[in-house]
């Protein structure tokens, strides 16, 4: 498990998450727009749609939103043009951090993240640098207090998932970037309620830090994470046992 993929579920677990619900729709529907722009409002013809849909069904967002989404992007509703960027970076202790943007002012943006960095202690890293230390994948979550594991394991590895594991009262299930659609049917199909589902930079390697050290670095990942124009922060920070946030 990524360690920003289990300090995301934690969070959630925590309830933190559901009070940052709508900035969380505001991320999605952002996504969905620009795919509908790039590739029109079908998503039958249109995997990176296809692919935002399922994303914003696992964090079960209603229908009509994802359709107005389609619609700003197609232009049938008025809509915002925005441009996508990626920012490599480390934070405190060296953690590497992967920062996905949609913006629709990119000075803004790169301002606002050279900020964050500076105030938090971490760097830009140079190209290529921090993006080679992550793979993509399937990443599914579901609430472990509701389900058993058992019973997610053998949907989800009909539907072709790598794998299957509960920890922190989250199940989380992955598969490789083309069984995350089978992977989310099949789930879906015996009607198991999501709470999570992207496709994800997970860590090759992760980096273990001092309770102080994993503060630091989680901070700026909170930091980044709260800024309107962060599309996605993905890092290899691993959470000590028992670590508790401030």
């Amino acid at each position: 498990m990524s360690g920003h993929s289990k300090w995301a579920t934690i969070k959630h677990a925590k309830g933190a998450a559901d009070a940052k619900r709508g900035q969380v729709f505001t991320k999605l529907i952002k996504e969905i727009s620009i795919a509908a722009r790039m590739g029109g409002g079908n998503p039958e013809g249109n995997p990176r749609l296809r692919t935002a849909i399922l994303k914003a069904r696992g964090a079960n967002m209603p229908r009509d939103n994802i359709d107005r989404a389609i619609k700003k992007g197609t232009g049938e509703l008025e809509g915002v043009n925005y441009e996508e960027l990626v920012y490599e970076a480390y934070a405190p202790g060296g953690v590497a951090v992967f920062i996905e943007v949609l913006t629709d002012n990119k000075n803004r943006a790169a301002a606002d993240i050279r900020n964050i960095l500076t105030r938090a202690g971490g760097q830009l890293a140079t190209s290529g640098s921090v993006s080679r230390l992550f793979k993509r994948q399937g990443v599914i979550t579901l609430d472990g207090g509701k389900y058993t594991e058992d019973a997610v394991l053998e949907a989800a590895l009909d539907g072709g998932a790598e794998d299957v594991s509960l920890s922190e009262g989250i199940i989380e299930v992955t598969s490789a970037p083309e069984d995350f659609e089978a992977v989310m049917n099949a789930l879906q199909a015996k009607n198991f309620e999501t709470t999570s589902a992207e496709i994800s930079m997970v860590a090759e390697a992760e980096v273990s830090l001092d309770n102080d050290g994993t503060a630091r670095a989680l901070r700026l990942i909170d930091k980044l994470e709260e800024n309107d124009d962060v599309q996605n922060v993905y890092s290899n920070i691993n959470i000590p046992e028992g670590f508790e946030a401030e």
